[in-house]
């Protein structure tokens, strides 16, 4: 019996090595020769993190926009300020005070060009000056923070706030792509900011887990992962510090905060492509972004849900005319756009100081 179980396991092992080496010999000699533990090469290119990474840590958000930053291909640019680039529209005059926008990746507008970016399209239809202070992978809290942080400077005539549903998880983490990043936590009711001043995020090794650092070099691994769509969430670096929902429950204190800058605020729900792709995830996206609207509309602020818009864009135009790999694309972004200025047009907004 053990000669049998022995001789299965060997012919289990010799066949997945053999696996191996086919997918290895599929992407030439060098990977055959050269085998590198994957998670953490990931993990040292990743945006957030690295001295030519597009960010640069920040002792109270985590990270921001590096400073006067543009990319190699010139698409994606910050300010002096660490804010996106909002080009101003040839022969407009923009009005201010300017719009203040906040939130993740979909406001910052990763995927698409400064010029095709939903605030930039907004700065366009409204010929008001916006400043993009969204950034990639920012948590509401975050979010909230970059809003309170930057707006006794930019004197905002009004607040846009843009979030996913993953948002409120990310409100439950310490580090997010491997960049430590602040939390808060309720105690008595108040909210109490944690881990600031941020420290040094960590060397992409030292987080690895028992099953990253023995199955991390597999390109066999990798590549199952990648067909299953799996390989995203095997390679990013997370650290959890609050229970699951958590996120969802710091929505409400969050604007409650948001409110007290005193400026006329809009919420806007964004859906991310999945929630057209699978039933599951619509409903727990549903489910996320009904809470996190109701605690925007109990704090008094202005609230979105874009879902209908894209649903009809959608239907009219296809999903992957919309969405590009993971955000909007150019036709997405501009219709998120019309749909925001419509609502921006309803809050009660200074006048031109012109």
């Amino acid at each position: 019996m053990a000669g049998r179980i022995a001789l299965v396991v060997g012919s289990i092992l010799f066949s997945l090595i053999m696996l191996e080496l086919g997918v290895r010999a599929l992407d030439g000699w060098n990977a055959l020769v050269h085998w590198p533990n994957l998670v953490v090469q990931a993990r040292t290119l990743s945006w957030a993190r690295g001295d030519n990474s597009r960010a640069v840590p920040d002792p109270r958000l985590g990270f921001v926009g590096r400073p006067n930053y543009v990319s190699s291909d010139g698409s994606l640019s910050y300010d002096a300020h660490s804010f996106r680039v909002t080009p101003t529209p040839e022969g407009v005059a923009l009005d201010e005070p300017p719009i203040l926008v906040v939130g993740d990746s979909y406001a910052h507008g990763d995927e698409v060009a400064d010029a095709e970016t939903w605030p930039a399209h907004l700065q366009a239809l409204l010929h008001r000056r916006v400043v993009n202070a969204a950034m990639s992978g920012y948590g509401i809290d975050q979010m909230v923070l970059r809003a309170a942080m930057v707006s006794p400077d930019v004197k905002p005539a009004a607040i846009v706030l843009s979030f996913i549903a993953d948002d409120a998880r990310r409100a439950e983490m310490k580090r997010v792509w491997g960049a430590e990043k602040p939390y808060f936590e309720l105690v008595n009711g108040e909210l109490v900011e944690r881990n600031v001043p941020v420290p040094p995020s960590p060397a992409p090794a030292s987080t690895l887990d028992i099953w990253q650092r023995l199955f991390g070099w597999s390109r066999l691994l990798d590549t199952v992962l990648e067909s299953q769509g799996w390989k995203y969430e095997w390679q990013v670096d997370y650290a959890r510090v609050l229970p699951r929902g958590t996120g969802v429950k710091l929505a409400c204190p969050l604007f409650e905060r948001l409110a007290e800058i005193g400026v006329p605020t809009l919420v806007v729900a964004e859906y991310d492509p999945y929630h057209w792709q699978n039933d599951d995830w619509r409903k727990v996206t549903r489910a996320t972004d009904d809470a996190i609207l109701a605690c925007a509309g109990k704090a008094g602020l202005a609230t979105l849900d874009l879902s209908p818009t894209i649903d009809a864009g959608v239907a009219k135009r296809g999903l992957w005319t919309i969405y590009r790999r993971s955000h909007p694309g150019p036709a997405g972004t501009e219709l998120a756009a019309h749909r925001i200025a419509e609502e921006v047009q309803k809050l009660h907004i200074p006048t031109s100081a012109r």
